[in-house]
């Protein structure tokens, strides 16, 4: 039995890698393909209710969310596309990450401005200039760092929760990075003041070089840079399914106790008698049963000279009549149409994977744990070698921000 669940909280394939780990576990399940495009999986299981049960379990304690995708009564192609298409779902995506990706850059660039002007040759305000304007300087960053690293908090929420799960993902990567250059930047800060306070300007001078917050911003930024990209590429991906989706009318116009009258096609059922007039579309599958007509099926078959329709000739769902009057009598409504076919098709290539794919989950699924242990150990190496903290860290958050 095949049945599809609706997951929250992945961000990359290291994700997907774990959840399909996850639910695979359970006893009883047979394949479980995760679509990380779509936010779903296909699970393929025994038909137990514990079974999937132990699965939505299974992907919690992983650190994701789960659940049963709700099965509509009545479901047409127009009646999916008033809930939850894809096309809308990306495109909101879409623009959370633009706004984020704005707000970031915003602060991001006079923080650079600020951290780096000096080693450019770039002109600062007399205020963050020389030993008086360290503080100032000091404070303007962290300033700076905090709405970046607000519009930027779903990597830190997602990321250290991956990470008490023990199932870190790429998330787990940015927001250790991006958290230990805020930390030790904050550190920085407070020694820039201790040393001020002692009126010892080189120790000042000194830790102002270990301000770490354009660090942190720059990560944060590029990030959200590259994910915007990503969704961008999602709803491209999704314009496909979304345009079939659209191809379906509305409404039909329905003969019923020797009256007509214009309903929604999720009221259509099969043997209803519906009038199709030129210039309307076809709402469900039937057959012509009076009059005849032109059919423009270029949706569905590609061909463009529409085809004559008479008396007996069967008929598409989505198509369009393109002269004529007839009658139809339903024959397939709802998912038993032609054209959601096709949908559930093309919906379905988008899910399975090829087995290069399965291997790249595999890989994906491993891939983070070995780059904090490389980061680990980067960070331990330098420091025996007799380098400073400050530069041993900054290899070790270049190993995790890189990968």
């Amino acid at each position: 039995m095949k049945e599809t669940l609706d997951i929250t909280g992945m961000t990359c394939a290291s994700c997907s890698a774990r959840v399909g780990k996850a639910a695979d576990g359970v006893a009883g399940v047979n394949e479980a393909d995760v679509n990380l495009l779509k936010n779903s999986m296909v699970l393929d299981y025994d038909g137990k209710q514990s079974t999937i049960e132990s699965v939505i379990t299974a992907i919690k304690k992983a650190g994701y969310g789960a659940q049963r995708r709700v099965k509509k009564t009545a479901v047409t192609v127009s009646g999916a596309s008033q809930g939850a298409r894809p096309g809308a779902i990306a495109r909101r995506e879409v623009d959370q990450k633009r706004r984020q990706l704005i707000a970031s850059v915003v602060f991001e660039v006079p923080l650079f401005y600020l951290a780096m002007g000096t080693m450019f040759g770039w002109p600062l305000l007399s205020y963050f200039d020389g030993a008086q304007g360290l503080m100032a300087k000091a404070l303007t960053e962290l300033l700076l760092i905090v709405p970046i690293a607000f519009v930027n908090r779903s990597y830190f929420s997602v990321g250290f929760r991956t990470l008490v799960h023990r199932s870190p993902n790429m998330d787990s990567l940015i927001a250790i990075g991006a958290a230990a250059s805020i930390a030790y930047g904050l550190v920085a800060t407070y020694r820039i003041a201790w040393a001020l306070g002692a009126a010892d300007v080189a120790t000042a001078q000194a830790a102002s070089n270990d301000l770490y917050f354009d660090s942190a911003g720059a990560i944060l930024t590029l990030i959200t840079l590259g994910k915007f990209f990503e969704a961008r590429a999602k709803n491209k991906t999704t314009d496909a399914i979304t345009a079939l989706m659209d191809l379906a009318p509305k409404t039909a116009t329905v003969v019923r106790d020797g009256a007509e009258s214009v309903i929604p096609v999720e009221q259509v059922r099969v043997g209803d008698r519906i009038i199709v007039r030129a210039g309307e579309s076809v709402p469900v599958d039937g057959s012509v049963e009076e009059g005849s007509g032109s059919i423009d099926e270029s949706a569905i078959t590609g061909e463009p000279v529409p085809v004559e329709k008479k008396i007996g000739d069967s008929v598409t769902g989505a198509t369009v009549s393109k002269g004529g009057w007839f009658a139809i009598r339903a024959t397939a409504v709802g998912d038993d149409t032609a054209l959601a076919q096709i949908i559930r098709l093309v919906d379905e290539a988008t899910s399975s994977k090829a087995p290069i794919e399965r291997m790249a989950d595999r890989i994906a699924g491993i891939f983070v744990p070995v780059v904090l242990g490389i980061s680990l150990a980067t960070l331990l190496v330098w420091l025996a070698l007799g380098a400073g903290f400050s530069q041993a860290l900054t290899f070790a958050i270049s190993v995790l921000v890189i990968s």
